[in-house]
């Protein structure tokens, strides 16, 4: 991605690089992407927002440049880290994109510090506050011991293909989540669960666009969505055809038309 620029925030023994397009008087989008994979993954969301927007895009703590991690990654440690980097870029409140793990960051600042968030797009993530099934709580907690076991190339191609359906995509996924490490991505993982606690009755108090690939089958993310759209008038929910999980990558053309539709209604609103 051209013309970003490039920025560093040194915090608990880790240079956390992230990038900025500034545009003067826009209102901010700070993207967040999923667990293993780097700020590149919205590569073709850029073109799009950059003029009308300003963007800040992020490489979590242990993703992409910034590693060494440091203080090992759990999901506070990298909403502080990115508090830090709001302050340290004067950003006092943005509209937050996060795809998988990214979205469920996304929803824990929303629940935590609402007063930072304008509105939030979530891509092929859960909700944090939906009460899990039995057999779904299970699955997620054994999920992490069940990934250390398998041999590190096999459960890359497997990451990569439920990941995407473009053989682009895939092999980016599979390269972006190689240099995370197994060790490491297998507790990246593993911090989903510190975003997931019931809470009934709770509705995120914002605008929301929710997004799915009509083909992602990871966790409980397509029988989740349309149901959590349901309640709230203020969110949105589209299934996005010709893509899996990572759905901003895979169909970026019709994301890129949703998710321009949803910000100019929800800003020309303001």
């Amino acid at each position: 991605m051209e013309n970003l620029l490039n920025r560093i925030l040194e915090k608990d023994g880790c240079k956390i690089h992230y990038w900025t397009v500034r545009q003067n008087g826009r209102p901010w989008l700070i993207f967040l992407h999923g667990a293993g994979l780097d700020h590149q993954m919205f590569a073709d969301q850029v073109p799009a927002l950059r003029g009308r927007f300003s963007l800040l895009l992020v490489d979590a703590r242990g993703h992409g440049l910034s590693r060494p991690m440091g203080k090992e990654f759990c999901i506070q440690l990298f909403i502080d880290d990115l508090m830090m980097i709001m302050s340290q870029e004067k950003i006092s409140k943005a509209t937050f994109i996060g795809q998988s793990l990214g979205g469920n960051i996304a929803q824990e600042i929303a629940f935590f510090y609402p007063d930072k968030v304008e509105s939030l797009v979530l891509i092929g993530c859960t909700c944090n506050t939906m009460k899990l099934s039995s057999l779904e709580g299970l699955l997620l907690k054994i999920s992490p011991r069940i990934l250390s076991y398998y041999p590190w190339h096999f459960l890359l191609k497997q990451i990569a293909e439920v990941s995407a359906l473009s053989q682009p995509v895939r092999d980016y996924i599979k390269e972006a989540i190689n240099t995370v490490g197994k060790k490491d991505f297998v507790h990246v993982f593993s911090q989903t669960l510190a975003c997931l606690h019931n809470e009934d009755g709770y509705k995120i108090p914002k605008d929301v666009l929710l997004l799915c690939g009509k083909h992602d089958h990871t966790g409980n993310i397509k029988r989740v969505a349309p149901k959590w759209a349901e309640l709230d008038p203020r969110y949105q929910f589209y299934f996005i055809e010709d893509a899996a999980h990572c759905a901003n990558q895979d169909n970026p053309n019709e994301v890129n038309r949703i998710l321009l539709n949803f910000l100019n209604t929800h800003y020309n609103q303001k």
